[in-house]
């Protein structure tokens, strides 16, 4: 079940191996030093950056629900990379990956780290602009279901 005020997560993939792990594994990583404060979020979407993913390039095209977090040391993670391998990051588990149709275009271009959104502003979203939207329906939700 999905509810409007469910927390979602944008996280940037740049690389292809990444991408591969995310989609054959089910998992994420996010390096701790970034996200102090912990996750919290019910889904987790991908923003795909680089020319690497060709039609996909630049949009945010992948989201999926949570199931699991976890620390772990990158060389656990990574154990065929030799760099920072003692750096800790939460490992996002989560069910498979829905393709979102259409993905949300990064228009005009913007340089993105994380973002924290709300469900109903992820599903209605077009640009990455209306992730942060502060329209009145999402800022005041109980005013507007009690209203209606």
């Amino acid at each position: 079940m999905m509810y409007a005020d469910d927390r979602v997560l944008v996280g940037v993939i740049k690389r292809k191996k990444d991408f591969q792990i995310a989609r054959r594994c089910n998992w994420y990583r996010i390096p701790q030093r970034q996200l102090p404060r912990g996750l919290n979020a019910e889904y987790i979407a991908l923003f795909l950056s680089g020319k690497t993913f060709r039609e996909c390039s630049g949009t945010i095209a992948y989201f999926a629900r949570i199931t699991g977090l976890e620390l772990a040391r990158r060389g656990d993670l990574l154990p065929d990379e030799d760099r920072r391998t003692n750096e800790i990051y939460y490992k996002v588990q989560f069910r498979q990956l829905i393709q979102r149709d259409p993905p949300i275009a990064n228009l005009p271009a913007r340089s993105i780290s994380f973002i924290r959104t709300t469900w109903d502003r992820f599903i209605c979203a077009e640009t990455v602009g209306d992730l942060y939207s502060a329209a009145d329906f999402y800022v005041d939700r109980v005013y507007h279901a009690l209203r209606n």
